[in-house]
């Protein structure tokens, strides 16, 4: 968020809007880059502890994260290449970016689903509903002030004290 204040600060000191054709394109990939990475390390992580009583796919939550990922991107180099070409978006474009808009969405809010249900599955080791994880999934889904409730959490679970270089720890939740 600082980097786009600078950025907005810059663009209207210097009056040149062109920097901000390259600069927030570089700041939503370091952005979201960032939070998929952190999505992915984070239910990756914690579906090796799930309780076996849980039934969850990990393909499909890559799958579904995947899906994202790769149609911001290409969502933001199709406006910056039209940008550059001074051309104007037709309504053909917005009736293939309106449908594969929404399953993106659907994807993101099914991984904030994976996340918060593995989450309270691996710190309770036991099948948990909607009513369990909703508070976890409303922080996931409010990324920057959730991140500080959440990744205390995460990091207690995978606490590893410096004198114990084992990389694995067995199942449950430690406080």
């Amino acid at each position: 968020m600082v980097f786009e204040f600078v950025l907005i600060a810059f663009v209207i000191m210097t009056r040149e809007p062109g920097a901000a054709l390259i600069g927030f394109p570089v700041l939503m990939i370091l952005c979201t880059g960032s939070f998929f990475a952190w999505f992915y390390s984070l239910g990756t992580n914690l579906f090796k502890r799930l309780p076996v009583t849980e039934k969850m796919s990990l393909t499909r939550f890559r799958l579904f994260l995947f899906i994202p990922l790769v149609y911001m991107l290409f969502l933001m180099l199709f406006i910056f290449f039209d940008a550059f070409r001074g051309a104007e978006l037709g309504p053909g474009i917005f009736a293939l970016i309106i449908p594969l808009h929404l399953f993106s969405m659907f994807c993101m809010f099914y991984c904030l689903y994976f996340n918060a249900k593995v989450l309270k599955a691996v710190e309770l080791q036991r099948p948990v509903t909607f009513n369990d994880y909703a508070g976890e999934f409303f922080l996931l889904w409010f990324f920057p002030i959730g991140v500080w409730f959440i990744q205390p959490r995460i990091n207690r679970l995978f606490n590893v004290t410096p004198e114990d270089p084992g990389d694995s720890i067995p199942g449950g939740y430690y406080s």
